[in-house]
């Protein structure tokens, strides 16, 4: 038996973890946005670029978010690495390319 998990999946889990209605109203959007952006070809699967991410930076994803930021779609992604420390890392959905990266203790 094979077991199909959609690649937004673990996006759609991170959005419902968030808890408030106002949150959760604006992660239907973001996971909205992400589908349709999907569909139509314009961004990687959220899976390729978790498997990228947690390859070259070490931690555990602790939220996900997917917006649309001057024309370019953007997964934002938080981590709680080894070290104790938090990173946000702004990465490219149409690439994989990581655009920014801010460490909590970071100047």
């Amino acid at each position: 038996m094979s077991l199909f998990v959609h690649p937004l999946a673990p996006l759609a889990l991170a959005l419902v973890l968030l808890g408030s209605g106002a949150a959760v109203r604006a992660g239907e959007r973001d996971h909205e946005l992400a589908r349709a952006a999907l569909q139509h070809g314009q961004v990687l699967p959220l899976r390729q670029v978790l498997d990228k991410v947690e390859r070259e930076y070490q931690g555990q994803v602790l939220k996900i978010e997917f917006e649309r930021d001057d024309g370019r779609y953007i997964y934002e992604i938080r981590l709680l690495q080894p070290d104790g420390r938090m990173a946000k890392l702004k990465v490219d959905a149409v690439d994989g390319r990581v655009l920014k990266i801010k460490r909590k203790g970071d100047h």
